[in-house]
C-alpha cells in the first residue's frame, strides 16, 4: 500500500485529522477502536470501489484529532459535518466499521440532508456492556512503555499466519485471507497500524469503550438507506444483539449476513461485502439528497 500523509482541517468543534484518495461522490470512512485515519483508508481500500472520493478522518481521541473535538457520537457526527464544510462538500455516503457505527448513525440522525446512506460493517448500535477482555487491558498499559511496544510490534508482524489463526479460527476463511495477495496485504497493513503510534490511539479507544457501554441511539428515527454486513459469529459485536437490533429497528435496513464470519469479516468475506457495498454506493451516490428516504 502506498504511503499517505494526513492533513488537518479546522472546524467549529476543533481540529480533525484526515486523509483521502479517489475522485467522485464523497464517502466518509469511519474506523473502529484502536484506529485512526490509516485504518479508515484500509477499510475503504478493502471495498475496492472506484469512482468515489474516500475521506477517512481520525475520530476524536485518535492520532491527530484531540478527544476535545468530540467525545460523544453526537459531537463526532457534528465534527464530520464540519469536515465536509471545510472540504466544500454538501453531502456524503458514510461507511463505518465496528466502533465507528455510533458516529455514523448519529450523522444520519443529525445531518439527514447531508447523508446519502449508511454502509455499516460489524458495527454496534445498542449498548454493549461486555467491554474488552483483560488481556487487552494489559496490552494497552504495557504499550505505554516504548521498548515493550516495539517488542510487541515485532512479534505481531513476525508471523502473519499465526496472527491470522487468532483472527480467523475457521481454516477456510483463513486460507481465503492469506491466499489472496490483495486481502493479505490489507490485513497485514491493519496489523501494522495497530502497533504504530498505539499510545496516540488509546484516548479514543477507551472513549469508545465508555460510549459502547451507555449507547442509546433512536435507531427507529433513521431515515436514510442503510446496508449492514455482519458476521454470524462475531464475538465483539454479537450478531443477535447488534446486527439484529440494527436490522429490526432501522426502517428499511438491509442485512447481509456473513456465514460463520467473525469481527474481522471485512477480510474473510471481502468478496461478498465489496460486491454488495459497491452496488449500494452506485445506487445512492447519485440520488438527490431529498430522495431515497424511507
Amino acid at each position: 500500500m502506498e504511503c499517505m500523509q494526513p492533513r488537518r482541517a479546522a472546524t467549529p468543534l476543533g481540529p480533525v485529522e484526515f486523509a483521502e484518495f479517489g475522485q467522485g461522490p464523497a464517502v466518509l470512512s469511519l474506523h473502529g477502536a484502536l484506529g485512526g485515519w490509516d485504518q479508515g483508508i484500509i477499510l475503504a481500500r478493502a471495498l475496492e470501489a472506484p469512482g468515489f472520493r474516500f475521506i477517512a478522518p481520525s475520530r476524536p481521541g485518535y492520532l491527530g484529532t484531540p478527544l476535545s473535538s468530540g467525545a460523544s457520537p453526537e459531537a463526532q457526527a457534528d465534527l464530520c459535518a464540519g469536515l465536509l464544510d471545510a472540504l466544500g462538500l454538501q453531502d456524503a455516503l458514510v461507511l463505518a466499521i465496528s466502533g465507528g457505527g455510533p458516529c455514523a448513525q448519529q450523522f444520519a440522525l443529525r445531518h439527514r440532508e447531508r447523508c446519502r446512506g449508511l454502509a455499516l460493517v460489524s458495527t454496534i448500535g445498542v449498548a454493549n456492556a461486555a467491554g474488552p477482555p483483560p488481556a487487552f487491558r494489559v496490552m494497552t498499559w504495557l504499550a505505554r512503555i516504548p521498548w515493550i511496544l516495539a517488542a510487541m510490534r515485532r512479534k505481531a508482524l513476525a508471523n502473519l499466519d499465526r496472527a491470522a489463526t487468532r483472527s480467523f479460527p475457521d481454516e477456510k476463511q483463513r486460507a481465503r485471507v492469506l491466499g489472496d495477495p490483495g486481502t493479505r496485504a490489507l490485513y497485514a497493513a491493519l496489523r501494522e497500524t495497530i502497533f504504530e503510534r498505539m499510545p496516540g490511539r488509546m484516548a479514543g479507544t477507551w472513549n469508545d469503550v465508555a460510549v459502547a457501554r451507555a449507547l442509546s441511539v433512536p435507531l427507529e428515527r433513521i431515515r436514510v438507506p442503510v446496508l449492514l454486513a455482519h458476521g454470524e459469529q462475531d464475538p465483539i459485536a454479537p450478531y443477535a444483539s447488534q446486527a439484529g437490533a440494527l436490522a429490526s429497528r432501522i426502517p428499511g435496513a438491509e442485512l447481509l449476513t456473513l456465514e460463520r464470519g467473525g469481527h474481522a469479516a471485512l477480510f474473510s468475506h471481502r468478496d461478498a461485502i465489496r460486491a454488495r457495498f459497491g452496488r449500494f454506493f452506485l445506487e445512492h451516490a447519485s440520488l438527490d439528497p431529498a430522495a431515497g428516504r424511507h
